[in-house]
């Protein structure tokens, strides 16, 4: 089985082929430029250097979100684009959940936070049990210190991860009462290796949808329908 995973829900861009149980090549960067611009670029040199055609990969994977509005937007569309061109079903993998993936059976719970803005962030709360990814808190747009309460009701050890930590991390040491720890550089961030292994499970598991039917999952209006709503409103 090969499958093409295309992570774009925050500011690291990945690519990343899984075949066969192993994942064969993995195309990262997380400098300044837009996923309009290197997605695509990314895409076909990656496929390149495996001297595999995309016609041949079975699934695409794509990081459903939540996260950044236009990296969602660009991902989706990129995955769909590529489905329909050469008729591959989709992976749509929660996003949240390919990030705890990066941390594979770290004892006690698994906290990745993506900035949402406004003091919020995308989170969930998980730990692994003989192997297999539990949910603890489902993803959603929360208060920072509203998960960091969460954390503490459960009382274990936890480790956080996402482009939320620089942002919070003032917050949650002044305020976590379990022992805290924070994933290292290479494992902080989105990884496209993780939605391709986590695409695989859901493979098996018949979680595919067809291109036309993929939607990225926002969990909330983006600035300009807020803004366009209050607008209206106050009309």
């Amino acid at each position: 089985m090969k499958i093409l995973g295309i992570e774009s829900s925050g500011l690291t861009a990945s690519i990343a082929v899984w075949q066969d149980d192993m994942i064969i090549a993995e195309y990262t960067t997380n400098f300044k430029k837009t996923h309009s611009e290197t997605l695509l670029p990314m895409i076909a040199e990656v496929l390149e250097r495996v001297n595999i055609d995309v016609n041949e990969m079975d699934y695409i994977a794509v990081s459903e979100g939540p996260g950044s509005f236009t990296g969602l937007r660009i991902g989706a569309a990129t995955a769909k684009g590529l489905g329909l061109a050469t008729g591959k079903e989709l992976v749509s993998v929660p996003t949240v959940e390919a990030l705890a993936y990066n941390l594979y059976n770290t004892c006690g719970v698994i906290c990745p936070i993506m900035d949402a803005k406004r003091d919020q962030v995308y989170t969930g709360i998980f730990e692994y049990e003989d192997g297999e990814l539990k949910t603890l808190f489902n993803t959603d747009a929360v208060a920072i210190t509203e998960i960091i309460d969460k954390i503490n009701g459960f009382g274990k050890e936890v480790t956080f991860l996402g482009d939320g930590v620089p942002v919070y991390k003032d917050i949650i040491n002044d305020s976590i009462k379990v022992p805290c720890h924070y994933a290292p550089a290479n494992l902080a961030y989105q990884s496209a290796a993780s939605v391709c292994v986590l695409a695989a499970k859901m493979v098996k598991e018949g979680k595919v949808v067809g291109a036309d039917m993929m939607r990225p999952e926002y969990l909330r209006l983006s600035q300009a329908e807020r803004e366009r709503m209050e607008k209206e409103k106050n009309l």
